[in-house]
This record gives structure tokens, C-alpha cells and sequence, in this order.
């Protein structure tokens, strides 16, 4: 018979010490990289530290390539790749991580500020998939960053230390909202309708009569930023839930934060990835952006940023044929770092129990999602899958293989097809998310810990 054990049962002393530790870094990691960018400025501060050196460099000086080396490429600051140089032919395949670091949020438009009414608003585009009606009347904080005509780059940080304010969506008060709850939960709240409350005083100084209130704003923002209205033109700036990850549950078993789809999979791929200092077999993490709405643009994974790296790479260790890049992924094996809807009580009917992730049993791994009838999925193979089962068991790591719901309910999609037209072999592997593609996402800290821990028994023995 085959039984589930609950990862807590398992731990001794010196266990939960390390899964604290672990967890602690995790949620400062959470705090500081609340957007892509932010994330891939961490990513590389940390391999950075640990002697990852920029392709570029290589690429400038002409260095050749050899085993041991340690590289890191920048995609434009919002995506990033890793990779650890082993002693065999990078020809014979890598082990591969790859998570994403986007996270649904709301997107300020190009010409974002107005006035209506004696209030001053950003005008909005969510990006993602998230239930809009969640992002009202919740402190928002704005990340981001402005360039300016001349390349001058201006970073934005506003609601993230306390003596910051904060901004937010308003909502309707329930004594008049009869209308309003009739609606679909689709159309409670409309997209049109998620604009940003950003000022209410209007400029006392000010000889016309009009917008005053925006003038204000726009004056607050020319003395802290040094910036003018249309200089949002050229500007990235996110919405995001103001606040610090912080410990769930009243016996601290859980992490509750902004962005844990994908960002505590791109956390423990990273720690891990970094944790293995040598290896016989080439190591790449993958820690991409635009997946949350399909994996396009430059910095998504179907960009040609990744094999581009791998030609570059394999030029520089004297293989330069065409073919190379092909060899290399052709020959690896990868494991795609998403979460999982774990499997929550309250909401049984949308889920097939046996068949989905059960919150502290470990970490993930996803067959196959797509939906319905595995429409767009990446199924992985069951020979794979034995091989991945026999190293998760040797390395005592707790694991579980679950769906995204029942049949004609659930399905999803990751990087993992991506990789698989390469004919990488792939399989989704990760953390299981309570409230996913909420503003606020709970996850359990012995599923973090077992997903670092099954993510190096991956890359050192598959």
C-alpha cells in the first residue's frame, strides 16, 4: 500500500534548524524582489557572490571556457541564466532548473495620471491571471523604473518602508452595492475600473484652477524622483501588494506572501543551483520573465536568449558547430520549477484529492497540465519519471505527483513545453500554493525545504 507521510514527521533538530534558516532568507528574498527586475538584480547579487562571472566578459576578452568555470547572462534585466561548467563534454546534456520570476500585478499605462473630481489617479493594466476583484481596497506599492530621454534610469520604490505611504483601489460600501454583487465575479470589478488612488490636496500655490490636485502630485514627484509627466512614456512601473513575507499559521509552519507564483520556485532553484559547487555534468538554472502570460517577449523562454547563451558558451569551449546547441539540449534532462494548487478543504469540490498536492507532503511533480483532455501539455515520460523517483528516495527528499484540479475543472501551463520542443526531457517539479494567483499565497516551510533539497539531489544525480 502506498502512503503519504507528512515531511514534518520526519524531521530531527538539526532538520528544522536548517529549514528555518532556509526559510528566513526565503522571505527576505520575498520582500526584496517583488518584481522581475528586482528579482534578477538579486539573483545575480547572489551569484555574484558565490563567483559567477558575467558571459559578456567572456565574450569581450576572448577566454576560453573550461570546466569549473561559473556564468552567469543577464537578459536585459528581467531574466537570467546560470550555469555551473562540468568536467564531462557539455555535449553529453546538462541538468536543468527553470522557474519563472514574474508574478501577476497591475501595470501602470503609458499615460497613467489624471484627474477626476478632485482626485488624482493612475490609470491601470493588470497583468496576469488574478481574480480582479482581490486587488481592491489593499495597500499597494509601487516598484518600478523611469528612463529618462537622456538613458538616466530612475527607480521607483513607494509603501515598502513604514514611513512610506501607500496607494490602493477603492471599493463600493456594501449599502450600495446592491447592483454590484448581482454581477458574474468576472465583471464585480471591470479592468477599466482598477485604477490606482494616488492624491486627494490639491496645489495651493497654483494660479489655474483646473487638475490642481495632479499638479501637486506632479510636483511631489519632480522634487523626489526628478522626473516630468512624460516621462512616464518610457516607464516600467508595478503595482504590487505593500508589505514583507511574513510567517503564517499560529505554530509558524507556513509563509504567507506576494509572489510566490513562481518566485518560491526561482528561489529554491537558485539556492540549490548555488549550493552544488562541483559537478561532473554541466548545471543551468533558468529564472525567466513573462511566463504569467505566456512566455513571450525577449525575456520570456520562447526567447532565443537561453540556446543563444549555450552557442556562445560552446563556442568558447571550442565547439562551434552549428549542431552543438542541439547536442546539448537534446541530451538534457530538466526539471520546470512551478507550483501546484495544493489541496485545500474548504474548496474539495473543484479537486480530485488522490491526485492532488497535499500541503507539508513535499514537493511536486506535475505529469503533465495543459487542460481538459491535456490540451498544450508537456507530459513527461514514465521512464523519466522512475529515474526521478529512485533519486528523490535515495536522497530521503519527501515528494508527491499530483494534477491542477479535476479533469474539466483545472489545467495550467509552464515553461515546460518550451524546453520539451527541444526534446529536453522535462517534467514540472515544485512547491504547492494555498490562495495561488492571490495577492497574498501561503505556502507550507517543509515544502520550501524539500523543493531545495530534491532540486540539488536533481542536478547531482540525474
Amino acid at each position: 500500500m502506498m502512503e503519504r507521510i507528512n515531511a514534518w514527521k520526519k524531521y530531527n533538530d538539526e532538520d528544522i534548524e536548517r529549514l528555518n534558516n532556509l526559510c528566513e532568507d526565503y522571505k527576505d528574498f520575498l520582500s526584496t524582489a517583488k518584481t522581475e527586475r528586482e528579482a534578477a538584480t538579486e539573483i545575480i547579487r547572489r551569484a555574484k557572490e558565490r563567483g559567477y562571472k558575467d558571459l559578456e566578459e567572456y565574450i569581450k576578452e576572448g577566454t576560453k571556457i573550461q570546466s569549473g568555470a561559473k556564468i552567469y547572462v543577464n537578459n536585459k534585466g528581467k531574466a537570467v541564466a546560470l550555469f555551473n561548467i562540468g568536467t564531462k563534454p557539455i555535449t553529453d546534456g546538462m541538468n536543468i532548473l527553470g522557474a519563472h520570476i514574474d508574478s501577476p500585478r497591475i501595470d501602470l499605462k503609458a499615460n497613467p495620471l489624471y484627474e477626476s473630481d478632485g482626485f488624482t489617479y493612475f490609470d491601470t493594466h493588470y497583468y496576469g491571471g488574478i481574480k480582479k476583484y482581490q486587488w481592491v481596497t489593499l495597500p499597494l506599492a509601487l516598484h518600478g523604473v523611469v528612463v529618462k530621454k537622456d538613458g538616466t534610469k530612475v527607480e521607483i520604490k513607494i509603501g515598502e518602508d513604514p514611513t512610506d505611504p501607500v496607494v490602493g483601489i477603492t471599493d463600493l460600501l456594501p449599502h450600495l452595492a446592491s447592483d454590484q454583487m448581482k454581477k458574474e465575479g468576472s465583471k464585480l470589478i471591470e479592468g477599466e475600473d482598477l485604477d490606482i488612488l494616488i492624491g486627494s490636496c490639491p496645489e495651493k500655490d497654483s494660479d489655474e484652477e483646473k487638475e490642481t490636485v495632479k499638479k501637486n502630485i506632479l510636483r511631489i514627484l519632480k522634487e523626489k524622483y526628478d522626473i516630468e509627466e512624460s516621462d512616464f512614456l518610457s516607464a516600467e512601473i508595478e503595482a504590487v501588494p505593500a508589505g514583507r513575507a511574513r510567517d503564517f499559521g499560529l505554530d509558524k509552519s507556513m509563509i504567507m506572501s506576494y509572489g510566490q507564483d513562481d518566485r518560491v520556485c526561482a528561489y529554491t532553484s537558485l539556492e540549490a543551483f548555488l549550493e552544488v559547487e562541483e559537478t561532473e555534468k554541466t548545471l543551468s538554472c533558468i529564472l525567466v520573465d513573462k511566463e504569467e502570460i505566456g512566455s513571450v517577449g525577449a525575456t520570456g523562454m520562447e526567447s532565443h536568449f537561453f540556446d543563444n547563451a549555450i552557442a556562445e558558451i560552446c563556442a568558447l569551449m571550442g565547439d562551434d558547430s552549428p549542431l552543438a546547441v542541439r547536442r546539448v539540449l537534446s541530451h538534457s534532462k530538466m526539471l520546470s520549477s512551478d507550483v501546484n494548487s495544493a489541496y485545500d478543504p474548504l474548496y474539495k469540490s473543484v479537486m480530485d484529492k488522490n491526485n492532488s498536492s497535499q500541503f507539508g507532503y513535499g514537493v511536486v511533480f506535475c505529469k503533465f497540465t495543459g487542460s481538459r483532455g491535456k490540451s498544450g501539455s508537456n507530459d513527461a515520460n514514465a521512464e523519466y519519471i522512475a529515474e526521478l523517483r529512485k533519486i528523490m528516495d535515495d536522497a530521503n527528499v519527501s515528494f508527491q505527483i499530483s494534477e491542477l484540479g479535476k479533469v474539466d475543472i483545472g489545467g495550467g501551463g509552464t515553461i515546460a513545453y518550451i524546453l520539451a520542443n527541444y526534446n529536453v526531457e522535462v517534467i514540472d517539479c515544485g512547491v504547492g500554493v494555498l490562495s495561488m494567483h492571490a495577492p497574498w499565497e501561503v505556502t507550507s516551510k517543509s515544502d520550501i525545504y524539500e523543493a531545495y533539497r530534491g532540486y540539488i539531489a536533481f542536478l547531482q544525480n540525474a
